[in-house]
């Protein structure tokens, strides 16, 4: 069928066709019919079925079923159609930390026709002003304890003309104007392919791009990897750090417990001082977070009951093998790895826990293919490093960017990830491909050098980047944050470099050691090497 949307914007900004990669729907799970809403299918199913009293999302003094959150949802989509001006393919700002309100504001938007653009809290307005802008954003729900920022960036920002907060008392705040709507509201009948989230990059590598995905793609990222993989039941309590903005966040702690009648749980904060009590509090039994975060929680587990746990996901940066020992040491858990991408929405290589192999990420979702290519796109034998490239119901279409062709290679999505494949058939991280270093003929990834640091008992965390260095091409250095009492000094810098050099090729010991207190991080917890770079 013809789209829904009135606003064409998304549409006209797609990529050229010819620029798209090539998408596979060849399983019965992954045909859709031409006129999809994902809200539709996610939510409101389950309240036709009868199943509306069952809980579904929970946060700080709030536990609401799926009809609490079906009828939250319909109300503000009244506001934004009714009070607000909205039409189907307007593109609506979504600004909160995790909350049960931030997941209401985004079906609030998917049932409305509207395209859902969520933005990571601690953004400043030189920043949203950019997605802003790119995006052509008009209208905006912001949780009221964010408005500074938003505020700031108004100026220059003309497209945006409608904004509301949300989390007030105040009398004109959504959270009022939603209250006195009905709590019925007809769900957009939008096709399958029409754009319903603009998911913008999280900035390891600079300039965010927009990433664009269709109902279709939500609903394919939901039959793959949860359904082959983490194998949820409607009894699971999800739980993690990741902000529903980030699109790791937005599968694994809304968009996956729904699509099989479980619930979430929603918090503002999710540090890893703050997550064991979590757990322990709603009885959680699918946490999902990132490496740094389980290696900092491993330490903290004592006292708190975690019975109730039973799967751990990391993904988001790559899994170092300590950090998994570390972990399964202090919880009896055996992590869940996978690798996903914005671009992709979501994981596309995995393993579950009967498979888990230290050092792997695992193998191609089920839905998806994988291979290593080499640079003239050739697929290269196991054993060799290469450019990991992947192909599935989901892929990559830039918003309006010149960089989809760099993306997108003869169907293929290229992700930027440098892997081999080894004897077993599991994909094996390597680096980023902007993150090789190549010294003295050598090439050394960054990441392999970081995890065997991570080894080191004096080490908190570490970052490894190549500098330019006349005589080498390049020399490893690695930037290390000691654990709490550890003297900084050149002593601990020689133990360090002694010791990488006995435990992996001493050709790849990092050269230079700077000690940090902290290293710079994305909100979702990924190391950021190009600010390491741009500081050396």
């Amino acid at each position: 069928m013809s789209t829904a949307h009135i606003d064409t914007f998304a549409a006209r900004n797609l990529p050229p066709r010819e620029q798209w990669p090539e998408f596979l729907f060849d399983s019965p799970e992954l045909q859709f019919p031409e006129q999809l809403n994902c809200a539709t299918e996610l939510l409101d199913r389950w309240v036709e079925r009868g199943q509306g009293d069952r809980l579904c999302v929970q946060g700080a003094g709030v536990r609401w079923s799926y009809a609490d959150l079906q009828a939250q949802s319909n109300r503000i989509a009244r506001v934004l159609v009714e009070d607000m001006g909205l039409v189907p393919g307007n593109r609506v700002l979504l600004r909160g930390a995790n909350s049960p309100m931030l997941a209401a504001c985004w079906f609030g938007v998917v049932k409305a026709g509207g395209i859902a653009v969520g933005s990571m809290p601690l953004l400043r307005a030189k920043e949203l002003t950019q997605i802003v802008v790119k995006a052509e954003i008009t209208h905006a729900l912001c949780d009221a304890r964010l408005a500074e920022e938003l505020a700031l960036a108004r100026p220059n920002c003309p497209t945006l003309t409608q904004v509301l907060h949300f989390h007030s008392a105040d009398a004109d705040a959504l959270d009022a104007r939603a209250a006195a709507k009905p709590a019925a509201f007809e769900n957009v009948r939008t096709a399958k392919d029409d754009t319903c989230i603009i998911a913008f990059t999280s900035g390891t590598t600079g300039q965010p791009k927009g990433t664009m995905h269709f109902h279709r793609d939500v609903m394919a990222a939901c039959a793959c990897w949860p359904r082959h993989v983490l194998r949820p039941t409607r009894d699971d309590v999800f739980i993690g750090s990741p902000p529903l903005a980030f699109t790791f966040g937005l599968g694994g702690l809304l968009l996956f417990p729904l699509s099989v009648g479980a619930s979430t749980v929603l918090l503002e904060k999710a540090s890893p001082d703050a997550l064991p009590a979590a757990i322990a509090q709603y009885r959680a039994t699918t946490l999902f977070t990132a490496p740094t975060s389980y290696r900092a929680m491993a330490g903290q587990l004592a006292g708190h009951d975690l019975s109730s746990l039973r799967q751990c996901v990391s993904a988001g940066e790559a899994l170092p093998a300590a950090t998994r020992a570390l972990w399964k040491q202090a919880s009896g858990i055996e992590m869940i790895d996978g690798i996903g991408s914005t671009e992709l929405l979501h994981i596309f290589i995995s393993h579950d826990e009967a498979h888990a192999k230290p050092g792997a990420t695992g193998t191609a979702v089920p839905g998806y293919v994988a291979c290593v290519l080499d640079d003239a796109g050739r697929p290269l034998p196991r054993g060799q490093v290469g450019r990991l490239a992947v192909k599935g119901p989901t892929g990559c279409r830039y918003l309006a960017d010149e960089r989809q062709r760099n993306y997108v290679q003869d169907g293929w999505n290229l992700t930027g990830d440098a892997y081999l494949l080894d004897d077993d058939g599991y994909f094996v991280y390597q680096a980023r491909t902007d993150d090789m270093i190549v010294s003295g003929g050598y090439n050394i990834a960054g990441p392999e050098v970081e995890s065997t640091l991570l080894l080191h008992p004096k080490v908190a965390e570490c970052g490894v980047i190549g500098v330019a260095d006349a005589e080498r091409g390049q020399i490893v250095k690695a930037f290390v944050v000691p654990k709490p009492g550890i003297e900084a000094n050149d002593a601990l810098a020689r133990e360090l470099q002694d010791y990488v050099k006995q435990s992996i090729a001493p050709y790849k010991y990092p050269r230079a050691v700077e000690f940090r207190s902290s290293l710079p991080r994305t909100e979702t917890g990924k190391l950021q090497r190009f600010k390491l770079r741009q500081a050396t």
